[in-house]
């Protein structure tokens, strides 16, 4: 049995966010959604792009794309974390999806107009392999940390986040500011950006990869087809959740908040390119903002669940959310944006640190198979960005305005809300009913 609350072991599971936080970084929040929508606005496209003989508007396809790679996981994923279970390969799936997102990343250094479709697909390849890593990376929480220290470790492997994305995102800024320096052009230098977070990705995960248990085999609850198992596998650990009364109440509502949190952190950047106009520099400073408020608001998160309690504080959070939403359809100068960007960075990681704790603490403890209760976890979130994406760029595509679909997301947050309240006054009645027995 895995030492519960290991430093070493804990420290090694942050330093995988430390390298896998560069994607979302570069090729989610900034670099490379400045590129995109810089490269494809130019002439002759304006804004109009051709992938495999159709014709999409630049964002929507971009969203659609990212849509598909999440889809793709829901269906991949069942199947290996089943297998993962069975045989205890745990890490090593951990390491499959890694190698496949950081060299996908490596490759999107050749993305430019004339290898479209190319660069396409690796920026689909690269959130496949991030998402698929991502699964087997947070089921290593129940085993590593004990459930009072989870909330702590959860929010630690986020803050390690933040800062290794800060740290890569300052070395790409060096290039992007100033590629004449190097001798090299703009859009190289923004190529250039691509290759480097490749590289930090993988390089980084090597020490999760060395340090990290192996998954436990459980290969005595599998009497079926591991293939097919992982499908089975989310059916029973449904049928345990309707029989979690938290649970089964938490679930609902972390789906349709996520529809609104993940959606709007995927097309921000791509927000701000397009709708403000706002430059390459001013957004790459806007997210570092946000990493860097990211930080205090994670850490005063974890302080605050535990005086207060996850579901209370999450539901605060949620509906600062909502707020934010709705607020973004009146977003017309980038002081706004910015001044919107801070507020998110508060409740950005403090969302997902107690989100993922939360789930954490309200699936059954010491058990060998959480692979598959967090497979569970992911499918439900990766589901909840599917609606999202497809649902903005289905909206954007329709009116051509995306400030339309961000207000079609913030009714996503408050049904979320609403559902976090009735949690709450659940959980609030559960515990006053104990107390009287």
């Amino acid at each position: 049995m895995q030492e519960k609350n290991n430093k070493k072991t804990i420290w090694a599971w942050a330093m995988f966010d430390w390298a896998n936080q560069a994607y979302n970084m570069v090729i989610i929040s900034t670099i490379f959604p400045a590129y995109y929508v810089a490269i494809t606005a130019a002439k002759p496209y304006n804004g109009m792009v051709t992938f495999f003989g159709k014709q999409y508007v630049n964002t929507v396809l971009s969203s659609y794309v990212l849509g598909a790679s999440y889809l793709i996981i829901v269906f991949l994923l069942p199947i290996l974390t089943s297998i993962a279970d069975y045989k205890g390969h745990k890490k090593g799936y951990l390491q499959a999806f890694t190698w496949l997102g950081s060299l996908a990343c490596a490759v999107m250094f050749y993305f430019t107009m004339d290898n479209f479709e190319l660069g396409m697909i690796c920026f689909g390849l690269a959130s496949i392999g991030y998402c698929g890593g991502f699964v087997f990376y947070n089921s290593y929480l129940p085993q590593i940390a004990t459930v009072d220290q989870q909330d702590a470790v959860s929010a630690k492997g986020f803050i390690y986040g933040f800062i290794g994305s800060i740290v890569v995102q300052v070395i790409c800024f060096v290039f992007v500011l100033s590629p004449q320096t190097f001798g090299i052009t703009d859009d190289v230098a923004a190529r250039l950006s691509f290759l480097i977070v490749g590289i930090w990705w993988i390089g980084f995960s090597m020490i999760a990869f060395y340090l990290l248990p192996k998954g436990v085999p459980n290969t005595g609850s599998h009497n079926y087809n591991i293939l097919t198992g992982g499908f089975k596998e989310l059916a029973k650990v449904w049928r345990q959740v309707k029989e979690l009364p938290l649970l089964k109440r938490f679930l609902p509502a972390f789906f349709f908040y996520s529809v609104g949190v993940q959606t709007i952190l995927l097309v921000a950047a791509n927000f701000g390119a397009k709708e403000l106009k706002m430059p390459e520099d001013s957004l790459i400073s806007i997210i570092l903002i946000i990493q860097v408020v990211a930080i205090i608001g994670a850490t005063i998160t974890a302080k605050m669940s535990a005086k207060y309690g996850n579901v209370k504080v999450l539901s605060a959070i949620v509906g600062i959310w909502c707020l934010i939403c709705g607020s973004v359809y009146f977003v017309t100068s980038a002081q706004q944006f910015y001044a919107a960007a801070v507020i998110v960075g508060l409740v950005m990681g403090g969302v997902q640190s107690l989100s993922r704790s939360t789930f954490s603490k309200f699936i059954p403890q010491n058990i060998p198979d959480t692979a598959s209760y967090f497979s569970f976890y992911d499918v439900t979130e990766k589901l909840s960005i599917v609606v999202g994406l497809f649902t903005f760029g289905y909206v954007e595509a329709v009116t051509h305005e995306m400030r339309d679909s961000a207000l079609v997301l913030d009714g996503f947050f408050i049904i979320g809300f609403f559902l976090l309240i009735v949690l709450w006054m659940f959980q609030s009645k559960t515990k006053q009913n104990l107390e009287v027995a």
